[in-house]
């Protein structure tokens, strides 16, 4: 290890600008980690895009041509299609937190032609569960082992035999 003489070696350690500098390095990052994350997910056409499509006249084609295809379809083949757009907040270590939701919602008639042009917001939402997963709590009334007696209480053994 290479050895500096006694006066540099002093002149590095008891240079204040660079204590300075390194504090204020600390201070720059612990505040940018303050700083809350926006994401943007998602695609919803405008209403001046939406003006362009005629109801009655417009086929899933021809809309496909103007503002896209969607990123969500209908479940069942042959349903509307639903261009979802949201923005979030990420800030530390809390959860996100939704900002915006617009979701336009394009129903087709029989015919493959544009029936109805909907729009909702974050504020006509409604919570929906797509799956649950709850664990029954077990028998009612009876207690476990009263349930095993008494299905051994009615044992046959001629049924056994049958």
């Amino acid at each position: 290890m290479a050895q500096f003489p006694d006066h540099r070696r002093q002149k590095l350690a008891g240079t204040p600008s660079w204590r300075l500098l390194g504090t204020g390095m600390i201070v720059a990052l612990l505040l940018s980690a303050c700083s809350p994350v926006m994401r943007f997910h998602g695609y919803a056409p405008s209403d001046a895009d939406l003006a362009e499509i005629n109801i009655g006249q417009d086929t899933r084609e021809t809309v496909a041509e103007r503002i896209g295809r969607p990123g969500v379809g209908g479940v069942m083949q042959g349903s509307g299609w639903f261009y979802v757009q949201s923005d979030w907040r990420h800030e530390n270590w809390r959860p996100p937190v939704e900002l915006r939701r617009e979701v336009v919602a394009i129903s087709f008639d029989g015919n493959n032609r544009v029936s109805n042009i909907e729009r909702f917001g974050l504020e006509d939402g409604e919570v929906v569960a797509l799956s649950r997963r709850v664990t029954d709590s077990g028998p009612r009334g009876r207690s476990v082992l009263a349930q095993v007696f008494g299905v051994l209480g009615n044992f046959n053994p001629a049924t056994f035999l049958n």
